[in-house]
């Protein structure tokens, strides 16, 4: 970005640096005014050829003789760099880089997805359709442009996901989670490694190949570790036996459930005098019609379907399912 800023401005940068050196030569060297040296430089800088404000000296004329080398060999620098922007197209990549910087920069509790192959695209239409906002890190960007046709609103960042800064510029400080889906398990490893260092309450998922990696990714912070092979055999396994399940959870998570929705509520969100009561009044919601499918206690085990009488306390999670209606009205119930 900054490469890009330099050099759209570069031309300019330039012809502004001949121009204050012709203001001062012409003040310095004929005591012009003000006035009448920015009429001087401006004439030597465009070739224009009007008369001088004043009769030269032969100092002045050797002074605008050089001005108006200079000047010709500048201005024609500026209007070759500038027509080669706008003819190869990178005065709109420019602009579209700063539209692109500029939308990161208003983000705040997103997913940042490093890597978009086939695990990181399937990634970002899970969470489109659920409504999340998130951006892209990819370092091949034929995979982006790929993508971009059908989304043009794609909020994405060019660059190596190991490196800090571009970590930075995707502003992980701010997110909520991180999806590393690189190939190379050193890779995500490394990301794993960087962000938990820069964002110590991210939420990290990251992608194994081997089994082997699992450990370390978990070592290296990451709080869940996906093996895509083992969950692909196992789920194609499971259509054997379960299918109508297997299908039912797919209608949830895939892009056909999206009236579907299922929602974690922590303890801590939870209206004051309803803390530490029982899940049945817990689960009145104010009657907006969601459903509790389970719990997760303070030791951090789930429950599935968990009696009326259970006592949510603090540290628990209540997991409740309902249409995205059901959800956002819980939702604002909660914060009013």
């Amino acid at each position: 970005m900054r490469k890009w800023t330099f050099r759209l401005l570069q031309p300019f940068i330039l012809l502004s640096f001949i121009s204050f050196i012709g203001v001062v030569g012409y003040m310095f060297i004929e005591h012009y005014t003000f006035l009448e040296a920015i009429y001087m430089t401006t004439l030597s800088v465009t070739t224009v050829g009007f008369s001088e404000v004043k009769p030269l000296t032969d100092a002045g004329r050797i002074f605008t003789m050089f001005m108006l080398v200079t000047s010709w060999g500048t201005f024609a620098f500026a209007i070759t760099r500038i027509t080669q922007f706008v003819i190869s197209g990178e005065i709109n990549q420019y602009f579209k880089a700063r539209r692109i910087m500029s939308a990161i920069e208003k983000m705040h509790g997103h997913v940042i997805i490093c890597g978009f192959g086939r695990n990181g695209r399937q990634a970002a239409q899970t969470l489109k359709v659920h409504g999340e906002e998130f951006l892209i890190i990819e370092n091949n960007e034929e995979y982006v442009n790929e993508y971009l046709d059908g989304n043009p609103d794609l909020v994405y960042i060019v660059g190596d996901a190991t490196m800090d800064e571009v970590l930075y510029r995707a502003g992980i400080k701010r997110a909520k989670a991180l999806i590393t889906a690189l190939p190379e398990d050193a890779d995500n490893v490394f990301i794993v490694l960087s962000a938990r260092a820069i964002n110590p309450n991210i939420q990290i998922i990251s992608r194994a190949s081997g089994k082997n990696s699992m450990p370390k990714l978990k070592k290296a912070g990451a709080d869940s570790v996906i093996m895509p092979d083992k969950i692909g055999g196992t789920h194609m396994a499971t259509l054997v036996s379960k299918p109508d399940v297997i299908e039912f959870i797919d209608y949830l998570s895939g892009e056909e459930g999206e009236s579907i929705h299922m929602e974690s509520v922590p303890y801590d969100y939870l209206p004051t005098h309803i803390k530490d009561q029982p899940l049945k009044e817990v689960m009145k919601w104010e009657k907006t019609g969601v459903n509790c499918i389970g719990i997760k206690n303070d030791e951090g085990k789930f429950v599935i379907n968990p009696p009326d009488d259970t006592i949510i306390s603090s540290g628990m999670k209540v997991i409740v399912l309902g249409t995205k209606w059901q959800i956002d009205r819980m939702k604002k119930n909660l914060n009013d």
